[in-house]
């Protein structure tokens, strides 16, 4: 008995040194798909957007309408400004094989001259547990293109304060020294604040913040004053990105692609990952959709950048 444990424990001791990048640790609670498993979202485990203006809406910005991506693609809910997320996960773990491993759709604006990305982060999770809850492991970023980039700022954190008068724009601080606000419009007029929040007087969001892609340029076909929010090269939901574009042209519908090889821990060392369980997204940039230098007269029209998710599946599974 004590040498079959000695043996176990030589090839554990053995398979971790062999790896390139630093081990995921060795509890294996791997449940492999088989033949009544579906390639979409089988449950959603949490949703907190921050604030938003969506936040509180029927269907795209309350629990209920949360619950409709799993399933299929054709749900949507939004997660408010930066660091609001969502969780969820699938009836089998996915599984690290060559090439890309997860797909994850949103509603990106692709026209030329009228792109309008919101791109989310990606973090995924393995159940080491057993116990079924993304609860127990931590979070590990799929590092996009921007990730190593001098512009990216990591270990951000910000807190959102709810606003005592339900007109008032949502304040925010930051821990880069920076203030501002959450704009309200005239096309929402509920509370952007989470109702369902257990803070009701503020939320914090700690995380990976990504430079703002915000412009507003001349364009011989549509003139000066078109607002456009430009996309990350890959590695990102809700992100209009030619790997976006090369999707909807082979399979009629676009969405973001990710490779569980890309994942990192929280100091940025690689995490080799045999397979994932869980996956969560927020929202990576943390500006309005307002350009002008005029605080005074902010642009409300478009509302904050928020990430939007409608579905995720597994690109092993048909």
């Amino acid at each position: 008995m004590q040498k079959s444990m000695l043996a176990v424990a030589l090839m554990a001791g053995l398979y971790a040194c062999s790896k390139k990048d630093s081990p995921a640790p060795q509890t294996d609670h791997f449940r492999p798909a088989n033949d009544t498993s579906k390639q979409f979202i089988s449950k959603v485990y949490d949703y907190l957007p921050a604030p938003g203006q969506f936040v509180n809406s029927s269907g795209t910005g309350n629990q209920e309408g949360a619950q409709k991506i799993a399933g299929g693609v054709n749900g949507l809910v939004s997660l408010g400004g930066y660091g609001g997320y969502i969780v969820f996960g699938f009836d089998h773990s996915i599984e690290n094989k060559a090439g890309h491993d997860l797909g994850i759709y949103g509603n990106p604006l692709v026209n030329k001259d009228q792109e309008w990305s919101e791109p989310g982060i990606v973090m995924v999770m393995q159940d080491l547990n057993g116990n079924g809850l993304p609860d127990d492991d931590a979070w590990y970023e799929l590092a996009g293109s921007e990730y190593a980039k001098a512009e990216t700022i990591k270990k951000y954190r910000i807190v959102y304060y709810n606003p005592k008068n339900l007109q008032d724009d949502i304040r925010w601080v930051d821990n880069q020294g920076k203030t501002g606000y959450v704009l309200r419009n005239m096309f929402h007029t509920q509370a952007y604040y989470p109702a369902w929040a257990a803070n009701q007087d503020s939320l914090v969001f700690e995380g990976t913040l990504l430079k703002s892609t915000l412009q507003q340029a001349y364009s011989p076909d549509y003139g000066i004053g078109l607002i456009t929010n430009k996309p990350m090269e890959w590695g990102y939901a809700d992100n209009g990105s030619a790997l976006f574009l090369e999707a909807r042209e082979a399979e009629g519908r676009g969405y973001n692609r990710f490779d569980i090889d890309w994942a990192v821990d929280k100091e940025g060392k690689k995490v080799a990952l045999r397979y994932i369980d869980f996956v969560k997204v927020y929202t990576g940039q943390n500006h309005n959709g307002d350009p002008g230098a005029d605080p005074n007269e902010p642009n409300r029209m478009l509302g904050e950048v928020s990430t939007e998710v409608s579905g995720a599946r597994d690109l092993h599974l048909q």
